[in-house]
């Protein structure tokens, strides 16, 4: 008899076709998350679940799941997992780590290039009709990328990933890390490591690479902020609420800083409507990871990591191993 099992939301058929090999699956097929009570009364009676980041997966959802053995979800962050509340109740919790770094890395430069050059105001404008004609010194004036600094806030794949991106633009990369990367890893990505201070004062482009955590929450705020250049960019795809999106607005409005290029948000998708009335913002719909070569990836993944616990092995991604024991 095979395992039941929930997929909270739309993925690819191919990826459906997989788990139907191995399991009962009950498929939400809509684009969209299930409401939390939604959620917890489809997980009754299965055995594991396929899910995303917008899935919140914690002891009340988990009250009336006694049978569940794994939650996979399909994004390397996690912090819609309780992961204490799943150990608990003995509930393997994967992620998928790897997949998307180069994909989400190139974003990074996409909004890097689209903030420094003005990309998406002079295509607003243009399309506005406002172009009359070529001027020399009044021309959507941006800042160079090429040989300026590019400092990162949070240095694991995917801010390694950006740094070796750099090269090509022959930049300074400084970086700033709770654990400092091996000489070798260093070398790799032609990176020096400085105190954070030292990286909001020097970074032209301060890219954010951080997981979202309590420690994280406003990780860069009013007081951070005013130790930037005046002509530097902020670059946000990791997640919302490690910028604390009020102070950044303010500061965007005072030209404090130069610009911003955000794939990420507070509250999102009901981000602050101030972002829209400003123009030395670029604003994207987390889409970080979104190829689709990268998202079938994920989700692949994450099924592997599915089958694996319901087949009484160890996840590849397994983040409480705790949880085996429990």
């Amino acid at each position: 008899m095979k395992a039941k099992i929930l997929v909270s939301r739309s993925v690819f058929p191919e990826v459906i076709a997989r788990l139907d090999e191995h399991f009962e699956v009950d498929y939400q097929g809509e684009d969209v998350p299930l409401p939390p009570a939604q959620l917890a009364a489809r997980l009754a009676g299965k055995q594991g679940a396929l899910t995303m980041i917008s899935d919140r997966v914690d002891a009340t959802t988990l009250a009336g799941a006694p049978d569940l053995k794994a939650v996979c979800n399909v994004a390397v962050g996690y912090n819609n997992l309780d992961l204490e509340a799943l150990t608990r109740a003995g509930v393997m919790a994967t992620n998928t780590p790897g997949v998307l770094d180069d994909t989400t890395a190139d974003i990074v430069w996409a909004l890097i290039m689209s903030s420094a050059r003005h990309v998406v105001a002079a295509d607003k404008w243009v399309r506005a009709g406002q172009w009359k004609g070529w001027k020399f010194h009044d021309n959507w004036l941006g800042n160079d990328v090429h040989h300026a600094t590019l400092g990162i806030l949070g240095m694991g794949r995917i801010g390694q990933a950006v740094a070796r991106r750099a090269a090509g633009f022959e930049m300074r990369v400084i970086y700033h890390n709770r654990s400092r990367l091996s000489e070798a890893d260093e070398k790799s990505c032609k990176a020096q490591w400085v105190d954070k201070e030292a990286l909001l004062r020097q970074a032209d482009f301060l890219v954010l690479m951080l997981p979202y955590s309590a420690a994280n929450h406003h990780a860069i705020g009013k007081g951070e902020l005013a130790l930037m250049k005046p002509s530097a960019h902020l670059i946000n795809v990791a997640r919302g609420g490690i910028v604390d999106d009020q102070a950044l607005i303010e500061a965007l409005q005072q030209n404090q800083i130069a610009g911003a290029g955000l794939d990420v948000f507070e509250n999102e998708p009901a981000l602050d409507k101030r972002f829209f009335e400003l123009d030395n913002v670029v604003l994207t719909p987390h889409i970080g990871s979104s190829s689709r070569a990268t998202r079938l990836g994920m989700a692949m993944l994450a099924a592997d990591n599915l089958i694996a616990a319901l087949s009484g092995q160890r996840p590849p991604n397994l983040l409480n191993p705790e949880a085996i024991n429990a």
